[in-house]
């Protein structure tokens, strides 16, 4: 039984006949009910799911990361579904049949918010990594943005980050990283306004083996 929560002329919610109502971020949506598939998968559909597969695991681990990094993307979506959206369209390479993600195409934070200018990272000896960037305020922004950094341990699934880092005044900042000898991190940078209102957009820094 569907319901008609606005009246007659509003969204339908739930199975009316032979089509079923839902509404997801305030956009209401009719479909069919589900039929079990006859057809053999074609090659093509094995490599897209495939390929959507190791979206889905590559960014798994960086679920608060990119929930920060791509809020407020659409008016349809947001976080970990639009980062996966765009890792989809922008960071696999190779053959149709073959497609493997690049760390360096890979975006984790998205918006128009400007970064500072010559960000860069630094292996301390302590094992943790110091990020700087020129702390000038290009108009635009504000002193009190913050950092969003992001050390990411592909082969281990295993990362290490902040949303609220340094202020953009402050031109640096540390991320401490267990000493686990012979890691390799992919690192990102990016800011959030102080108000919380947009993000820039994520800034690969390479790669770096601690």
């Amino acid at each position: 039984m569907a319901r008609i929560p606005a009246g007659i002329n509003g969204p339908v919610l739930g199975k009316l006949g032979s089509v079923i109502g839902s509404s997801r971020r305030g956009v209401t949506y009719l479909k069919g009910p589900y039929k079990k598939r006859t057809k053999k998968v074609s090659k093509k559909e094995m490599a897209n799911r495939k390929k959507f597969a190791e979206a889905q695991s590559w960014l798994q681990p960086l679920l608060p990361f990119v929930r920060e990094g791509f809020k407020g993307y659409n008016e349809r979506s947001e976080g970990f579904v639009a980062a996966k959206s765009w890792l989809l369209k922008n960071a696999f390479e190779g053959e149709p049949d073959n497609k493997h993600i690049n760390p360096a195409l890979v975006v984790l934070s998205f918006g128009n918010l400007p970064l500072p200018v010559n960000i860069s990272v630094d292996i301390l000896a302590t094992g943790g990594l110091q990020f700087t960037w020129d702390p000038t305020i290009p108009m635009g922004t504000h002193p009190r943005d913050q950092l969003m950094m992001l050390a990411y341990d592909i082969e281990n699934k295993v990362c290490f980050f902040s949303t609220t880092g340094q202020f953009r005044a402050a031109g640096t900042d540390t991320l401490t990283i267990p000493t686990d000898k012979g890691r390799t991190y992919y690192v990102y940078a990016a800011f959030t306004a102080s108000d919380r209102s947009r993000q820039a957009q994520s800034l690969y820094l390479g790669t770096f083996k601690l």
